[in-house]
């Protein structure tokens, strides 16, 4: 699925204002319009990108990804921080972690050159991003951790970013949020159907948090 040529090439929505006097605009602006608005429903899944040193990197580590381990890796050589925290789901026993998951994140470790990151046993307790937040939070508050940059995938991040907020915040803990792109971006995920199809389940879960998860949790 191709994006109109004002798109593509990059044309400013002002540009695209009817002329003076004009009842309507015409069938290419409307293209326009609509195809500028389906391109914000990606960009909205994405957090604001912030960047500070920070007591730890927290790789989010849901749905194993490599390149939020490279970009981890790359934010610590740069000295944004010492620390890593990898969330692993947890084994039988909730305080170890499963050693199939552990061992496929020790795979991504190496082959980013990260060195000795912390493994955190997860359990995964539904809604899972809203219970993977407390119990990141109990590890960093026993840390005495102030600070986390969170390495997200980008079209998860601006739910992350509300979650982290929500959940992190009220314990004196400030969030950064770096959101990580493969080859689907905010620019070019309606090229491909899997793309779209991506987009539409993180557009659907964000909601879901945003409006059913956090409100209750707030009420």
């Amino acid at each position: 699925m191709a994006a109109p040529f004002c798109v593509q090439e990059g044309v400013a929505q002002d540009d695209l204002e009817a002329p003076a006097g004009a009842a309507h605009a015409g069938p290419a602006h409307r293209v326009c319009d609509t195809w500028v608005l389906v391109l914000h429903i990606g960009q909205s899944l994405v957090c604001t990108e912030e960047m500070a040193p920070s007591d730890i990197i927290l790789v989010e580590n849901f749905d194993p990804d490599y390149l939020l381990f490279e970009r981890a890796a790359a934010l610590q050589r740069a000295g944004l921080a010492a620390r890593v925290l990898v969330p692993v789901p947890a084994s039988r026993d909730p305080e170890q972690p499963n050693p199939v998951f552990q061992g496929i994140a020790e795979v991504m470790v190496r082959v980013a050159r990260m060195p000795e990151p912390e493994f955190l046993p997860m359990q995964e307790i539904e809604p899972i991003s809203l219970n993977a937040a407390y119990q990141i939070r109990d590890f960093l508050t026993k840390a005495q951790i102030r600070s986390v940059l969170a390495v997200t995938p980008g079209f998860r991040s601006q739910r992350s970013s509300l979650v982290y907020q929500a959940v992190l915040a009220p314990a004196g803990i400030k969030v950064y949020c770096v959101p990580v792109f493969g080859e689907k971006t905010d620019k070019n995920w309606t090229k491909t159907w899997h793309g779209i199809q991506g987009v539409t389940e993180q557009w659907l879960k964000l909601q879901y948090y945003r409006f059913y998860v956090l409100w209750h949790r707030s009420v």
